[in-house]
């Protein structure tokens, strides 16, 4: 079945120089935001501007959706963020600029050089939009009341992300994507109990109403940092099924070759990484934030070197 990728094309062609400049911008925006793993780091010279395009295409709307500001705004530390309807002002026009035609005048830099990419590279515009609809959900949904709404949310969050990695290098095929969401899905999921404390400040709860009311941790408990046996058991909890999802995809670092190998291994190593750190903190993910540091990561690199 055909799969939406490019809009109408342009009727002027854009400028080849105002494209290598876009991209310039993409890679410098997306060596500024490096996080738990590797962002284009390991792909062939020739592939990093494509990688780094769809990278700052999903950080700069995440920053929109989460903060209300990006970009130049955010390096200078702008404090008049937008309300919650101008953020989804602006997630509605960037979907408008990923779908106009390549070329169209007053595009932001990201789409010149992210245009170039999907029709290069025949990528699908739905797996964009679907991080779109997520970063949305991000501005109006702050609880979640069972797993498989959290689920969902991974699925437009988090494992776009991973099969557009398969794309740009060049790796088709449903088994390979499957395999990639169980791995993309368990980095979100680890995200999310690590960032407990965190998102609280954002008044955002990932973990799912019906499995707190069952270990008996209220909301209340949560905004106090109330570290309890019940807390604990919960996390617990959410520790072992994330794991268990991790495991479901470890089989696509076998599949896969070179240097996408090293940087999908790295990258599964680097999320059941943070699993173990938050067992080490005893689950305290209230008031402490586990972090893989530069020295974890070197253990790592050389662990998926040769593993």
């Amino acid at each position: 079945m055909p799969v939406e990728t490019m809009m109408d094309e342009p009727k002027v062609r854009p400028d080849a120089k105002a494209i290598a400049k876009a991209y310039d911008a993409c890679t410098k925006l997306t060596r500024a935001h490096y996080e738990n793993f590797p962002v284009g780091r390991l792909v062939p010279r020739e592939m990093q501007p494509h990688v780094h395009a769809v990278y700052a295409f999903a950080r700069y709307a995440d920053d929109l959706a989460d903060e209300g500001y990006a970009g130049s705004d955010k390096a200078k530390g702008v404090q008049d963020a937008m309300s919650p309807e101008q953020r989804l002002a602006a997630l509605e026009d960037w979907e408008r600029q990923l779908r106009s035609p390549r070329g169209t005048p007053g595009l932001h830099f990201i789409f010149i050089a992210l245009h170039e990419t999907i029709r290069d590279l025949e990528l699908p515009i739905c797996l964009f939009t679907d991080l779109l609809s997520a970063f949305r959900q991000d501005v109006v949904k702050r609880r979640y009341a069972d797993f498989d709404e959290v689920l969902d949310y991974c699925r437009r969050s988090a494992n776009p992300v991973g099969r557009l990695v398969l794309l740009l290098h060049g790796v088709r095929g449903e088994e390979y994507a499957m395999l990639s969401d169980h791995i993309c899905t368990g980095l979100q999921l680890a995200n999310f109990w690590q960032d407990v404390g965190v998102d609280l400040e954002k008044d955002r709860i990932y973990l799912p109403e019906d499995e707190r009311k069952t270990y008996g941790v209220t909301e209340e408990a949560l905004f106090a940092h109330r570290v309890d046996d019940h807390y604990r058991k919960l996390l617990a909890f959410q520790v072992v099924r994330t794991q268990t999802i991790f495991n479901r995809g470890e089989r696509l670092t076998r599949k896969l070759r070179g240097l996408l190998r090293l940087e999908i291994r790295l990258t599964w190593l680097g999320g059941t990484k943070i699993l173990r750190k938050i067992e080490a903190l005893k689950y305290d993910t209230l008031n402490r934030r586990p972090k893989v540091g530069k020295i974890d990561m070197a253990a790592l690199f050389f662990k998926a070197l040769i593993s």
